[in-house]
């Protein structure tokens, strides 16, 4: 089995590949999925909020006072947190707190603190994707006298000079992005290596920044494959691959895109690693089959089980048309007997059609072709056990493209033709999904 594994990625070394970086899946966050992700930032911002500017008493140093009193935040509360679109920019993040500022002590004012800053996304040179900050700009905002106005400013300078360890309004503005609930670990996991098999492994790397729109923020991505650590050839997709239009009134929080490409690609790779190479014992022995090929006494004196051995001859292609998935298999099936010297005494070609079943659970997408759909096969045990073996090695699901702090929960599997969209929505940390089948 090792060596057929090592000759298969010989030969597919033979394969026409992808001579440029192109797309075969990708993704919309659109303008609902960007206002879920803000509110569940909310919580994340008040913490870090609080941590920065609740600092210890600061001394009231401001000029011609006849003695020192303490200042003091005592409350941070985020009233609003909100993120909007800007086309073909990035986005705009708007926050509003009210702090507990306590200047004497028989006193408590309540001040808003507004931030506004504009960001945006960047590929770095590692390939990974970050939230960069290009525009900020805090401000304050309070019923009081000039005087006291100016009193608050000074004493909320100082606290948030003390609580930020003295860094300038534009350096705290740089990492206001630590805000939001973690925006670049989360992008970097998008490009975690996730297993398909126990010697494939598939990663989803973004070609470039995201595209921003008033339909949400669209990513291109394209899907690699290792085989036992090693990096494979894909064959060239026939087709180029755009992420499709949304309808305006989807209620998701973010669309999936899969290609035709990415699933005979998946399906290229697992052949690659060996995971379809199939040994089925037949019900039939030597004895119940000589009558028929006479030669079989002579080649198997003893009675011996009958196997079969089904590998590949040509890679195996998906075909999606609307509302249906189709894996195209052309096989070879060896009849022979003999373990461990399997001696072949026949060969058949086989070419088959199985129906796909395409379902999501959390961040993962079952693929399955049941055997009530390969009526046509000729060879009752081939019919029940290829399939059967097929779904073994895909029964943990192929892992979405995600980010690591998120499931998927109200999923939709919907098959159109040459691509697959899965419309879902966000969960923060949900253990447990949704799961719709499509057949």
């Amino acid at each position: 089995m090792a060596k057929l594994r090592t000759l298969s990625i010989l030969l597919s070394l033979l394969v026409p590949v992808h001579s440029t970086r192109s797309p075969d899946c990708g993704g919309i966050l659109t303008p609902l999925g960007l206002s879920y992700f803000a509110e569940v930032s909310k919580p994340h911002a008040e913490t870090v909020l609080r941590q920065d500017l609740l600092a210890p008493a600061v001394p009231d140093l401001l000029v011609g006072s006849t003695k020192p009193s303490r200042t003091q935040i005592n409350s941070v509360k985020v009233t609003e947190l909100s993120l909007s679109l800007v086309p073909d920019s990035g986005l705009r993040l708007s926050v509003d707190v009210d702090l507990g500022i306590t200047p004497a002590p028989s006193t408590t004012k309540v001040t808003r603190l507004s931030i506004r800053a504009d960001l945006h996304v960047e590929m770095n040179p590692e390939g990974n994707l970050e939230v960069v900050t290009s525009a900020c700009k805090p401000t304050m905002e309070e019923v009081q006298s000039t005087e006291e106005r100016e009193r608050s400013i000074l004493w909320f300078s100082l606290l948030w000079d003390l609580g930020n360890g003295g860094k300038e309004e534009t350096e705290v503005c740089l990492e206001v992005s630590k805000l939001l609930l973690s925006p670049n670990e989360e992008l970097i996991s998008l490009t975690a290596q996730f297993p398909v098999s126990p010697s494939c492994q598939l990663q989803y790397l973004p070609l470039a920044a995201p595209v921003f729109s008033e339909q949400g923020i669209t990513i291109s991505l394209q899907t690699t494959f290792q085989v036992a650590g090693m990096a494979i050839p894909l064959p060239v997709s026939p087709v180029p691959f755009n992420m499709p239009e949304l309808a305006s009134s989807s209620p998701a929080h973010l669309t999936l895109a899969f290609s035709e490409h990415f699933f005979s690609s998946l399906f290229f790779a697992l052949e690659m690693a060996g995971a379809f190479n199939m040994t089925i014992l037949s019900p039939l022995t030597t004895a119940t089959v000589a009558p028929k090929i006479t030669q079989m006494g002579s080649l198997f004196p003893e009675d011996l089980p009958v196997v079969l051995q089904a590998v590949f001859r040509s890679s195996t292609r998906v075909v999606l048309e609307e509302g249906k998935a189709a894996l195209k298999l052309l096989l070879t099936v060896h009849v022979g007997a003999g373990s461990p010297a399997f001696q072949s005494f026949l060969s058949v070609n086989v070419d088959m059609s199985a129906g796909l079943l395409l379902s999501v659970t959390n961040t993962r997408m079952i693929i399955s072709a049941p055997d009530a759909l390969l009526e046509e096969l000729f060879l009752p045990t081939i019919r029940t056990e290829v399939p059967a073996q097929i779904n073994v090695v895909l029964s943990e699901g192929v892992v979405l493209p995600h980010i690591s702090s998120f499931t998927y929960t109200n999923i939709n599997v919907v098959i159109h033709k040459d691509y697959v969209l899965v419309p879902c929505n966000l969960q923060l940390q949900e253990r447990t999904g949704a799961q719709t089948t499509v057949g």
